[in-house]
Parts: C-alpha cells; structure tokens; sequence
C-alpha cells in the first residue's frame, strides 16, 4: 500500500456515509497527504505547530493543539495537549482520553520531556503514520470540523521558517518588518524561550512598539494593558490557563442589542482577517487572541496593529448606526478607570454570534 492508499483507508473510516460528506473527507485526506510531506522535509531543530483556530470554532480560550518536533536526525516527536493546558468547561472526558491512547498517544508525562501532555515519538520515514494520527487527533478527538479551521507555524529557534501549504489549513501571519523587535529577538534567543514569564515578554513587545520602557506601560487594576487608538481603547491581556494574549477592545458601550446589530456584527466579522466582533450585554467587544505556547512577538505585533486600527474606525462606524458610547469622544464615555473590562467568565475570545 502506498501513502496515499495508506492515508486514505486511515482517514476514510465509514465509507458508508462517504457521500454525504465526501468533500470534507478530500480535504481531511489532503491535509494528511502534505503534512506526511512537510514532516519528511522540515529541518532538524526545526517544529511546527498545528492549532484549532479558537476565534473560528468559538472555543473561547481553549487551545487545541499538536506540535511537532524534528528534534534529532530521522526523529520527530509530537505532543498534543492535555486537560492540564485546557480550561474546565472545555476538558475532554475519559471517552476523548481514551481515543487518544487508542491513537497512539503516550499518556502525559510517560513519555519523556512530554510533561503535560500527549508524547508520540516515532521516525521521519513513519510520517504518513503520523501524519494520520494527528490528523485524526484534530478531528476526531479535539472536534475539528474542517481543515480550514486549522492554523499551523513552522518554526526554528524563535524564528519563523517558510512551509509549504497543509491542505486547506491557514499559516498563522507573520509580520517581519518590524525592526524595533531585533533586540527582543535577540534577548529571547539568549534567554530561551520558556525562560521568561509569559507576561514580562508581552510587556516588552508592547513597549518596543510604543518606544517605551517596560514599566512606563499604562497598566489597570486588572493588570491589562492599555493602549489608546484615537477615539477607542485597546487592551493587552495576559491569560495563564491555557497560556494566551488577548488583545480586545470594547468598540462601544451602552448600546442596544438587537437582531440588526447581530447580524452587522456577523457581517463585520466575516471581512476581518483576523479576529471577532460580537456584543455582551450593552457592549460590542473586538478580539484578536494570540497563542502563549511558543509565543512569537511578531504575531503579538500583528494583532496590536490590526486592532488599534480596527477599533478606531469601527467605533465611529457603529455608534453612526446603532447609538451607544464611544470609549473617548462622546459628552459621557467612559475614562481608562471607568471601563468595566470583560471578566474571565463572561468574556470569551472568538465567541460566536
């Protein structure tokens, strides 16, 4: 049987029913076929991530994800996270822990190195093996229901590496022009990556896009940070279980829920290229996250300048059509001490509208 058959008889497990969703199952069996190639290919010390995009599936700050590393010659091992890296409302139960062993999955902390979570250690002439087993991770076990709601990195020593495409999943963006972080690509290289609270390397990202120093940051009682972008007010977020960055902005306050602003919300949200619009109670929030496990600045970078852009206009935009309060500009809107920030339980990055 050659890689492709083996691949295919793996992912086609009901061919009874192969008709009714024989789309879906080409573009999982694609996906299987380039990641087997781009594991035969990816250089020694080099990993790539494959993530469940959470600002796609609603997840909240959920991260489901496997990450692959071509650690030593002819070597690859894999681990996909565990309940220990998700948060309770979104752990799996004995039956989803099962199927991962069933997979092929090490128990966390059995194999070596794989602390938390899932280890997979096998050779690089195996890939297609692999490449199936995670593939079959994502779907069947972490719920993806697509590849296209799937983002991947490829990366080597802090630094991002070009990779060809996997199927129909995303690359996460990487923004490089950015000379002001050399000198934190450099610190964390002579650091190491795990070496530095996730939070102290955040505030230096953020402060060398603002040509400040870490500690002349405006940070609230809440321990966000604060950026301000015209009339609206952006904010930095460190969460630690699992490890993410929010960047969310609440667009605009005391405004009225209504099926119109739903569905303009949904609308907005469908351009952006990057993350979500939706309204909780009396608030239109915006949300970019980004990934904590193996964070990148440039990604940080990214959504930082994505949403101080984004918030500015779209403020102005919807208190023309819907009312409500801009956070700086109207007669009563709300001063940087006066919000009242999204808390844990009621704010959930990429929520569904």
């Amino acid at each position: 049987m050659d890689a492709s058959d083996y691949l295919d008889a793996v992912l086609l497990d009901e061919p009874s029913t192969a008709d009714l969703r024989s789309k879906v199952t080409v573009a999982w069996q694609e996906f299987a076929r380039d990641l087997s190639a781009s594991l035969r290919r990816l250089p020694v010390g080099a990993q790539v991530e494959v993530t469940l995009d959470p600002t796609a599936t609603g997840t909240g700050t959920a991260v489901y994800s496997v990450s692959l590393h071509h650690a030593e010659q002819d070597q690859i091992t894999a681990l996909a996270v565990s309940n220990a890296g998700l948060p309770p409302e979104h752990r799996m139960d004995r039956a989803a822990i099962a199927d991962l062993v069933a997979l092929g999955w090490a128990p966390p902390g059995v194999l070596e190195g794989s602390a938390d979570c899932f280890g997979m250690r096998t050779t690089v002439d195996d890939a297609n093996r692999l490449a199936a087993t995670v593939t079959r991770t994502l779907r069947d076990v972490y719920g993806a229901p697509h590849p296209a709601f799937l983002v991947y990195l490829a990366h080597r020593d802090g630094e991002p590496i070009p990779m060809d495409p996997i199927g129909s999943a995303r690359p996460e963006p990487v923004w490089t022009d950015q000379p002001e972080l050399g000198l934190l690509r450099a610190s964390e290289r002579s650091l190491g990556e795990e070496e530095r609270p996730l939070e102290e390397r955040v505030r230096a990202v953020v402060a060398a896009m603002m040509r400040s120093a870490p500690d002349q940051l405006h940070v609230d009682a809440d321990g966000d940070i604060g950026i301000r972008a015209g009339s609206a007010m952006v904010f930095v977020r460190v969460r630690d279980n699992p490890p993410l960055v929010d960047v969310f902005s609440p667009v605009l306050t005391e405004v009225r829920p209504t099926e119109r602003l739903y569905a303009r919300l949904s609308e907005l949200t469908n351009r952006m290229p990057l993350g979500r619009l939706y309204c909780t109670d009396d608030t239109v929030w915006a949300s970019i996250p980004v990934f904590g496990r193996n964070f990148q600045p440039v990604h940080l970078v990214l959504a930082i300048q994505v949403m101080t852009g984004l918030a500015d206009e779209l403020d102005d935009r919807l208190h023309g059509e819907f009312g409500g309060r801009r956070f700086f500009g109207d007669d009563k809107s709300l001063g940087a001490e006066g919000r009242s920030a999204p808390s844990d339980g009621e704010h959930r990055t990429g929520m569904y509208l």
